[in-house]
């Protein structure tokens, strides 16, 4: 056995307890977490009679009963129904936006980390996308579009492409140093072989978690451009914009709020259970 082949076998070693990190402890109870909320939304014609903007005859903020599992809202509308079916939409953007900025960066940052030109221009970039904090750049971007899904999901991705870009950069960095890489590269393996066989499986691994985690954040700004009127087009449900139309309304219907925040919570509680058991497994 080479060289080479042995770092490959250390390397798959090293990789399996990250496939045994959904199925136990954290990361299980966050697959866990995540599977019923996803199935709730997408189940949601048959969990609840009523349509998403059914306006309900005499059904003005009423309280949380068997029927109307969160109460209506002020134009008499089921809040459970609107809940559900705002699950699909804020587990669509984040599902796309996460990923798609995650491409995008891990491609910037691997391009920069082998080319001092493209680096510089990269970093350049970077540094002004983070110049500006999340709520800003949304504010910015909807000005020019105006709101809905298509600019929510252009605001994640556009915050994702520099935490992506940054990490892969880092990290192939730090694997071109390892002995069994510059091993490698001594037995004369070429430098694509050894990006390609050895930098990049090892790299790809942190992004597990960097994804996990940035779904978390990704549920909790949706939620908050949807808040602040700037998200999701009403009468389009999001969970943000429920929870924005009961904070007038607490008084007549508590769980008009509560409801949609229980599972916000629960979503971005998911993301980060199973960021942090892929965390561990990669310590193992």
């Amino acid at each position: 056995m080479t060289v080479a082949d042995q770092s490959v076998d250390e390397r798959v070693l090293r990789s399996r307890p990250v496939g045994a990190a959904l199925t136990h402890g954290q990361g299980l109870a966050g697959v866990l977490i995540l599977v019923v909320i996803a199935v709730a939304g997408i189940a949601a014609p048959l969990l609840t009679h009523y349509g998403p903007n059914e306006q309900i005859e005499g059904a003005n903020l009423l309280g949380a009963s068997a029927q109307h599992w969160f109460g209506t809202d002020q134009v008499n509308r089921d809040v459970f129904a609107r809940s559900l079916y705002g699950i699909r939409i804020n587990l669509v953007i984040v599902l796309v936006a996460v990923p798609v900025g995650a491409i995008i960066g891990s491609l910037a940052g691997l391009v920069s980390s082998i080319n001092s030109v493209a680096d510089v221009i990269a970093q350049r970039i970077f540094d002004v996308i983070l110049a500006f904090p999340l709520l800003i750049l949304a504010i910015t971007l909807v000005a020019i579009t105006g709101p809905g899904v298509a600019p929510v999901i252009a605001v994640i991705v556009a915050a994702e492409i520099p935490l992506f870009g940054r990490l892969v950069r880092t990290t192939v960095l730090k694997v071109r140093e390892l002995p069994f890489v510059e091993s490698a590269e001594v037995i004369g393996a070429g430098r694509w072989w050894v990006l390609r066989k050895h930098v990049l499986p090892n790299a790809v691994e942190p992004l597990g978690v960097q994804i996990a985690l940035s779904m978390s954040v990704a549920v909790f700004a949706e939620s908050a451009m949807s808040f602040l009127g700037i998200g999701v087009r009403p009468p389009d449900p999001s969970l943000g914009s429920i929870i924005a139309g009961a904070i007038p309304n607490l008084d007549a219907n508590p769980a008009y709020a509560i409801g949609p925040l229980v599972i916000v919570s629960a979503l971005v509680l998911s993301f980060l259970l199973i960021a942090q058991g892929l965390g561990k497994a990669r310590r193992i």
